[in-house]
């Protein structure tokens, strides 16, 4: 139990009940280090159904644990919020998608443009995606040649 401390305080906090497959899916998606898709996800905890990730992923996303990432492969991408008290534009950093491997990659480092919106509009997440061929497919394709 003590090696699950940590993610039990975390969903507590954002007043998420930790159960067992809450707490499964939280250290999956943390150990993950690259954002995850559902079926990653499903892939990676296998005694646990579709469903049941699904749902699970919703309270995250509800209760700002996670946020969701669009990278154009058709499904969703989900990350743990780097700040512990909410998720915030900071956590909205420059993502890159390799569309030879597939993976989605995190560029903390790299926030997203400043974006000045009209009066009345108000901003509540942003995703900003660059997409090209990662730095190991790159190599691969170099070693090809």
């Amino acid at each position: 139990m003590g090696t699950n401390q940590h993610y039990i305080t975390r969903l507590e906090k954002k007043g998420v009940k930790p159960t067992a497959v809450r707490i499964l899916v939280f250290r999956a998606l943390e150990e993950a280090q690259l954002p995850v898709s559902l079926l990653d996800l499903e892939n990676l905890l296998e005694t646990v159904d579709k469903s049941t990730i699904f749902r699970t992923l919703n309270a995250f996303l509800a209760h700002h644990l996670i946020h969701a990432i669009e990278d154009g492969s058709g499904s969703l991408k989900y990350e743990v919020c780097s700040n512990e008290d909410t998720c915030s534009i900071d956590d909205m950093h420059t993502h890159f998608y390799c569309e030879r491997c597939h993976r989605t990659f995190c560029f903390h480092g790299i926030h997203v443009p400043i974006v000045h919106l009209p009066e009345g509009f108000n901003m509540q997440s942003i995703n900003y995606m660059i997409k090209g061929i990662c730095k190991e497919c790159s190599y691969k394709m170099k070693m090809n040649e």
